[in-house]
């Protein structure tokens, strides 16, 4: 094996009497750089999405969210619920109480989700870093406040700081809807706008009202009830092993998501766009790798004698088969490396300088570059990828070969 790649190494690096050899082995090598490099590139470019949703997400969603498996809402003066908020690694938790409502203000009406939080919400996650005007409020010694979404505040020609109130109608579900008058059939209460909060993700910003949870027990008539407990913990390390821990206290009635699973469905999309991506550029690879058949193949035809003489010296077709797949495989190696080096070059040009831009005017989008990270188990698995298939590009035409010419 050590000699078959030493025959194949020199091969690869010595001057062959036909130029055209050389000439496509190195088209065959930019070939698979070139592939290589674009992997590299596309999944840094995802990668880099996926770590902005993830950043955007995180303003709003909390490390873990308990919510029941059915039903809307659950006891939070339950043993369990008790036992959990216990527990040493949780540094801050959170009641929460959700639903649907309609929301008026002046002569707009618009349907969003009251969204009832504890007073200390805004330490459990950094609201107020994704605030856009205004600030976090939710009462005084007076009065309820609401901090909206930018989409639902535009649509209903609302401001931090109003004047006039927002109200709030809610069906009453203790009562049984008058025909003759169905507002007496809804509960309503009003709120102050303190602030606005811009996530960049139409599922908050376009739907959510934040209120007092106090607010939202009185409008939907619920007592210690909440719909999900929103949770903390006091290191991120312990995300996995706690959300265990709190599983196996709840049981099957109750999930426990982190925040990918909290947004599993777009998460989920991206990876799928993202092997599909891979996928397709897998596919351009094996179009790169046909180089390798021309440049093995007339190889092979050129060394005759030298096959010859390896047989004199007592050499088998087996020898002489690995030879020519080492070469073939090392053409794809090469152009692996120079790949990856490249790709993650340009990778890193483009994090630090943001070259590539999204839009000609700033401030478009919610990044001005395409955002990339590069990961090193991708790079580590792209290569590995390469040089399976520069394998297999180089297998059938050597054995293919050897049959024909090397008798």
């Amino acid at each position: 094996m050590n000699l078959s790649f030493h025959i194949a190494k020199r091969y690869l690096f010595s001057k062959k009497s036909h130029n055209a050899i050389n000439i496509i082995s190195s088209v065959a090598v930019c070939g698979v750089a070139v592939a290589t490099m674009a992997m590299i590139c596309s999944m840094s470019v995802f990668n880099g999405f996926e770590d902005l949703v993830s950043k955007m997400f995180s303003s709003f969603d909390p490390e873990l969210k308990i919510t029941p498996v059915k039903g809307k809402v659950f006891d939070s003066q339950s043993p369990e619920i008790i036992e959990i908020k216990k527990l040493p690694e949780i540094q801050i938790f959170s009641e929460v109480l959700e639903d649907n409502v309609l929301l008026k203000y002046e002569d707009r009406q618009v349907p969003g989700t009251l969204k009832g939080v504890s007073d200390n919400f805004n330490k459990l996650v950094p609201i107020d870093s994704s605030l856009f005007d205004g600030t976090f409020k939710l009462s005084d010694s007076s009065n309820y406040y609401a901090t909206l979404g930018i989409g639902i505040a535009f649509k209903l020609g609302a401001h931090a700081g109003a004047v006039y109130p927002i109200e709030i109608y809610a069906p009453d579900r203790n009562s049984k809807i008058n025909a003759l008058n169905p507002l007496s059939s809804f509960k309503n209460e009003a709120v102050y706008m303190s602030g606005i909060f811009q996530i960049d993700q139409p599922v908050y910003d376009d739907n959510i009202v934040i209120v007092p949870i106090e607010l939202t027990k009185s409008l939907f008539d619920y007592n210690n009830e909440i719909s999900s407990l929103e949770i903390k913990l006091k290191s991120e390390k312990d995300i996995e092993k706690t959300q265990k821990t709190i599983g196996k206290i709840l049981g099957e009635n109750f999930e426990v998501k982190n925040r990918y699973q909290q947004q599993e469905a777009s998460f989920k999309m991206m990876s799928i766009e993202k092997w599909m991506t891979f996928l397709i550029l897998c596919f351009i690879l094996i179009i790169a790798i046909f180089n390798i058949i021309g440049s093995l193949s007339m190889l092979v035809i050129e060394k005759q004698k030298d096959v010859i003489t390896l047989r004199n010296m007592g050499a088998d077709n087996q020898l002489i088969s690995w030879i020519f797949l080492f070469e073939g495989w090392m053409i794809s190696i090469i152009g692996a490396i120079i790949g990856i080096i490249f790709g993650v070059l340009l990778c890193l040009i483009q994090q630090y300088f943001g070259l590539l831009k999204l839009s000609d005017v700033d401030g478009t989008f919610v990044v001005d570059a395409y955002p990339v990270q590069v990961i090193f188990t991708d790079a580590l698995f792209v290569f590995f990828t390469v040089m399976a298939i520069g394998f297999l590009g180089a297998l059938y035409p050597v054995y293919y070969l050897s049959k024909k010419w090397l008798k």
